[in-house]
């Protein structure tokens, strides 16, 4: 049995008042965890290694707006965590440079938990 400080997940913050379509929203979370991967892959190569042999776990979650976005990016910033935030082109539907998602992690679940584990589920 996996004990939780072994488990590895990144989690993926969507801003709810954006009111994205199912078109792009998932493009902005793909953003959100390839950009995560990369930086992880070489910032804490053993986490990354760890998450990927455990099958790459993604949880997305959501916030109100901007503000609760940019509290979140500072927490896990000060528990030294990957965090990133996906500004959108502008080409579709909402303007240039909008901050769409944040990506943090991947991490140790218990680490991660105490910033995100509270959010609701998108």
């Amino acid at each position: 049995m996996r004990r939780e400080k072994d488990d590895y997940k990144m989690v993926i913050v969507v801003r709810d008042d954006l009111k994205l379509s199912p078109g792009k929203l998932p493009v902005q979370v793909s953003h959100a965890a390839v950009e995560c991967s990369l930086l992880s892959k070489r910032k804490k190569p053993g986490w990354f290694r760890k998450w990927r042999d455990q099958g790459a776990k993604k949880v997305v979650v959501k916030v109100n707006d901007l503000d609760d976005l940019h509290k979140l990016k500072d927490e896990a910033e000060d528990l030294k965590l990957v965090a990133e935030i996906i500004k959108d082109a502008g080409l579709t539907e909402i303007p240039p440079g909008t901050e769409t998602v944040l990506g943090i992690g991947p991490a140790p679940s218990s680490v991660i938990d105490r910033i995100t584990g509270d959010l609701p589920l998108l």
